[in-house]
């Protein structure tokens, strides 16, 4: 391990780590790897010298925590350093569920059905203390770990006081923070309490840079520090800049990408191939079309509203009876929280509603899969004639930008004009309102009667520009921009 006296000259940290901890009867711990554009970018920059901070986010993360004094063997980790930190189970749950998952995504995903919701009340407020006491043990961390003038790489909404809270432990630090959600416009962050929406600004502001995954994101984010802060914000040629009590942080847009090679190579691997047999079966019939969706039941994902499109799409056009099936996966996401629950079930109850009252005996209009599993997604992805991706409100959206990689006849996408990847996508996709039910409908014929040619084409240019920043390349542009 990165010694604390020598100190790593590269850190991340984030919420979750690159590997996960499930404890057995007998106490033994099981490691399991995760995936995705930080595990890449270490990876691309090697491992000496570089440390990931994390949070224990479960039982067994916590015990292996323990078990390693914070420093996790590198044999579980595939020779990452990471300091995983033991946060106490209910300082975690408050401020993970309590402040970042059900304020602050609300917030930025405009989630809240404001006559009834929120309410800033005491039991907020001690919610809030222990989302600052989270953001302080990485603070923490990072400032024990981090040798002189290091370059430090904090990620998302779960760590927004962190920057702030860095800065005023070691100034010599380079500090950068990216936002993986978009951000909200200044009237609706206003909802927030003004002390808190000022805390969130300034902790970002503490840091170097605050990166975006489109403009409009950076955009919005300046707009807030000008509204709650009475920032100044600079558009120059490099780009946004906001200024605040004597100091100046840059804005950066880093528009995170589909990795190609990783996933053509997945996708036709033999259990993958499986699942594809499968799948076919269930569509049945070989000229049948397949509209494919692929999403956490997430609230902003919209996948209530995408499957009454689909309906409608049914109900008006009738052509399309027998001729084509929505390949729909809804995995749970934060079934701890009641909300998310009923949304999941709401979810199924629909599919089960399209399928009782457009079904016949050779044709299931709805395939509905609700348990998570990459190679049937994969599958998904190759037989997809359409992909809908109607977010709510969506800070990029990578399945937009995943499925024309793989399908192998060629998609039209139907996507949502509020996600982050129609900043890239726009051009070749059927873009759509998402509250709008008619208009998607629209588009889902449109797209289901694209002429082969056409749809070739336009898949071909949906995956160069899905593909322009792939993860590695993501990262280290960050990187880069931050040690200028």
């Amino acid at each position: 391990m990165v010694s604390a006296r020598s100190g790593a000259q590269v850190l991340v940290a984030s919420n979750r780590g690159p590997v996960s901890y499930t404890k057995g009867e007998d106490g033994s711990l099981t490691a399991k790897r995760g995936g995705g554009g930080l595990v890449s970018g270490l990876s691309a920059i090697g491992s000496d010298g570089a440390v990931w901070v994390c949070a224990a986010l479960g039982d067994g993360d916590r015990v292996a925590a323990r078990r390693a004094g914070g420093h996790l063997d590198t044999a579980d980790t595939g020779g990452q350093h990471v300091r995983m930190l033991d946060i106490p189970a209910d300082v975690f749950t408050d401020a993970y569920n309590g402040i970042a998952n059900s304020v602050l995504w609300f917030v930025h995903h405009l989630l809240y059905q404001t006559p009834l919701e929120p309410s800033f009340d005491e039991g907020f407020r001690a919610r809030w203390a222990s989302y600052e006491a989270y953001n302080a043990a990485f603070a923490d961390a990072l400032a024990d770990e981090a040798a002189p003038g290091a370059v430090v790489l904090v990620q998302d909404y779960h760590l927004a006081l962190v920057p702030g809270l860095l800065r005023a432990r070691r100034p010599d630090l380079r500090i950068g923070h990216f936002s993986h959600t978009p951000w909200a416009p200044a009237d609706y962050f206003r909802m927030l309490p003004d002390d808190v929406a000022e805390a969130v600004l300034l902790g970002m502001l503490g840091g170097d840079r605050a990166a975006f995954l489109t403009r409009r994101w950076a955009e919005a984010f300046a707009e807030c520090c000008v509204a709650v802060l009475g920032a100044e914000v600079t558009h120059g040629d490099d780009g946004l800049s906001v200024t605040h009590a004597g100091r100046t942080t840059r804005l950066g847009v880093h528009g995170l990408g589909a990795d190609a090679e990783f996933l053509r190579e997945r996708a036709h691997r033999p259990d993958v191939d499986e699942r594809l047999a499968a799948l076919r079966e269930q569509i049945g019939g070989e000229d049948r079309r397949t509209i494919v969706r692929v999403d956490r039941t997430e609230l902003s994902k919209n996948i209530v509203r995408g499957l009454r499109a689909y309906r409608a799409l049914l109900a008006g056009r009738p052509e399309w009876r027998e001729r084509v099936v929505h390949v729909a996966f809804a995995y749970p996401s934060r079934q701890d929280l009641e909300v998310y629950r009923a949304y999941t079930d709401e979810v199924g109850r629909l599919a089960e509603e399209i399928n009782a009252e457009f079904g016949t005996p050779g044709w299931q209009p709805v395939v509905l899969h609700v348990k998570d599993d990459f190679a049937r997604s994969l599958a998904a992805y190759r037989i997809a004639d359409v992909a809908l991706v109607n977010p709510i409100r969506d800070g990029m959206n990578l399945v937009a930008k995943e499925i024309p990689v793989v399908s192998e006849r060629g998609c039209a996408l139907v996507l949502s004009r509020e996600a982050g990847a129609y900043a890239e996508l726009g051009d070749d996709a059927f873009c759509v309102n998402p509250y709008d039910i008619t208009g998607t409908a629209d588009a889902l014929h449109e797209a289901l009667s694209l002429e082969d040619g056409e749809r070739a084409e336009r898949t071909k240019r949906l995956a160069a520009a899905a593909t322009a920043l792939p993860p590695d390349r993501w990262f280290l542009q960050q990187l880069r921009a931050l040690e200028q």
